[in-house]
């Protein structure tokens, strides 16, 4: 059967910054439309670098936060939006977080096997022994041991050893899906390919999807299923990971696949520019990638891009593609 994976529809949130001389109006996210259906859990990346609005989607479908407009899908039900009445427990069944850093997930103050205790009796309605057997479950299924982790606390572990930790903790309630908000970032790089690799163990044993938010394009193209590519708050190329990550259509997917460093490009420091985030870019009418665009013409000026459809339901949202 056929389920709606995630479906978010004209989804916009806006913030406003102050300062002494003027208020400025940053469009975070900007009319995000995206659809996904299948009859398989799927690990969905969204990529983009810093500023480009992944976070805050992250926050509008975990309901941190509030759109100022539209609405999103996850697994069949309207999470955000007018039509949004999920109870939030049972909300909490259905979607987990996994945050950026594990060393902020967890009160130094507490040891860490409580927070899963209490997830396990507060969203599934556990008893203690149930509880711990649960704990015990998903602990064994990140390759850790409930005798290893019981009452000690966050800083006598890793930063991997915490990051599977928190991942165990979003597994109790067996949610539909798992959202990850750069889980790998602030993880050593020898330890960032086991995380990986456990989404990818997670997808198929528990049948569970993942909104895998990063800007690291390496992993991003080895666990993904599908990408969507982010700029300024918009969605500019959507489409499966193979396809879009090996042969990218928009100019501004083009250009974080050639940031990318290698060992066999050396690079000119003198023609390196670093454009710094600029936050008119967010009220641009046209396309907001424009003044980093070699394509840009006129229509970019005045004429927000449509999604041009390619095979395979790729989206890409370029007046050239």
């Amino acid at each position: 059967m056929t389920t709606t994976i995630l479906k978010t529809e004209h989804l916009n949130k806006v913030y406003s910054l102050v300062s002494l001389f003027r208020r400025i109006r940053i469009n975070a996210l900007d009319d995000v439309n995206l659809e996904i259906k299948s009859d398989q859990p799927l690990i969905i990346s969204l990529v983009g670098e810093s500023g480009s609005g992944k976070t805050t989607l992250a926050k509008v479908l975990l309901r941190i936060i509030n759109p100022n407009s539209g609405s999103a899908v996850v697994y069949d039900r309207v999470v955000t939006g007018p039509n949004a009445v999920v109870e939030r427990n049972t909300f909490l069944k259905s979607v987990q977080p996994i945050f950026q850093n594990p060393f902020e997930a967890f009160s130094s103050y507490h040891p860490v096997d409580e927070y899963l205790q209490a997830t396990a009796m507060r969203i599934d309605n556990l008893s203690q022994a149930e509880a711990v057997e649960a704990m015990t479950d998903t602990l064994n299924a990140v390759g850790l041991k409930y005798a290893d982790v019981r009452g000690k606390y966050p800083n006598q572990f890793s930063g991997g050893e915490l990051q599977r930790i928190s991942v165990a903790r979003a597994l109790i309630p067996r949610p539909n899906m798992i959202i990850a908000d750069e889980p790998v970032s602030m993880i050593d790089a020898s330890m960032r390919m086991n995380v990986v690799n456990l989404f990818l163990s997670i997808k198929q044993e528990y049948k569970t999807s993942f909104l895998y938010i990063t800007h690291d394009l390496a992993t991003a193209y080895y666990i993904s299923d599908f990408v969507a590519v982010m700029y300024r708050g918009c969605i500019v190329e959507f489409g499966a990971a193979r396809d879009v990550l090996a042969d990218p259509m928009h100019p501004y997917t083009c250009l974080l696949l050639e940031s990318i460093p290698s060992v066999k490009i050396k690079w000119d420091r003198k023609q390196y520019v670093n454009s710094d985030m600029e936050t008119r870019e967010f009220q641009f009418v046209g396309c907001k990638f424009r003044n980093r665009c070699p394509k840009a013409k006129d229509i970019c000026i005045h004429q927000r891009p449509e999604a041009v459809l390619k095979e395979n339901g790729r989206q890409v949202y370029c007046h050239f593609a």
